[in-house]
């Protein structure tokens, strides 16, 4: 028996770049809301309303402390004895999004704690509207100094994302245990899962450098 099996590494190739495509999609959707959620929770976590901040602070801690497959199975499996029925694919976005919106409120608390305290005195000073304060003047230099750290979260849920798995959704390492089980050879699509979370990994890693030098430039 050959060690690697060229051929029929060639021959599931396309199913795992199928495969691939819908990981890549998962990742994408997960961080998309990740990264509006978290600017809420980052929000209200600084709110001096403390009905607002404990709880917010409770929730971001609470799911920060407990693993992400434990998120996603109470999200597919026990929200359904309450009414709630989610299928795999959304129970697996929604865990990985709210996962991820909470690591991702510290990024914005840190950035907006970074902002100058003059700045803070500057919008008050003027009257701004806090819609208006953050828009134009808060969120613009706090986002900055970010982006790095929330790229790095984008790659995280790239690579957590065979976590999915475990509720049914099939991506791509879903798809090479299948593959496995059929054909009793792992090596060859494990292998190949490995090669296209490199190839991700490295291309969303590209991406997020180009758009911190294109805010640096702006």
């Amino acid at each position: 028996m050959n060690f690697f099996d060229w051929s029929f590494a060639w021959q599931i190739l396309p199913r795992l770049l199928d495969a691939s495509l819908a990981t890549l999609g998962i990742a994408l959707g997960g961080f998309a809301i990740a990264v509006v959620l978290g600017l809420f929770l980052a929000l209200g976590r600084r709110s001096r309303q403390r009905w607002l901040a404990w709880p917010v602070t409770g929730l971001i801690e609470f799911i920060r402390s407990t693993p992400l497959l434990i998120q996603v199975y109470f999200l597919f499996y026990v929200l359904p004895n309450y009414g709630l029925h989610l299928s795999a694919l959304q129970a697996g976005i929604l865990g990985i999004a709210l996962h991820y919106a909470c690591y991702t409120a510290e990024v914005y608390r840190a950035g907006l704690d970074a902002v100058p305290r003059a700045q803070w005195e500057a919008v008050t000073a003027l009257n701004l509207s806090p819609w208006t304060a953050y828009r134009y003047v808060i969120l613009p230099q706090a986002l900055r100094p970010v982006l790095p750290a929330l790229g790095n979260y984008l790659i995280s849920i790239l690579k957590d994302t065979p976590v999915l798995s475990a509720i049914t959704v099939v991506e791509i390492m879903q798809r090479a245990k299948n593959i496995g089980s059929e054909s009793f050879r792992y090596l060859e699509p494990i292998t190949l899962v490995g090669v296209f979370f490199l190839i991700l990994s490295l291309g969303l890693a590209w991406f997020v450098r180009r758009l911190e030098k294109r805010m640096e430039l702006a």
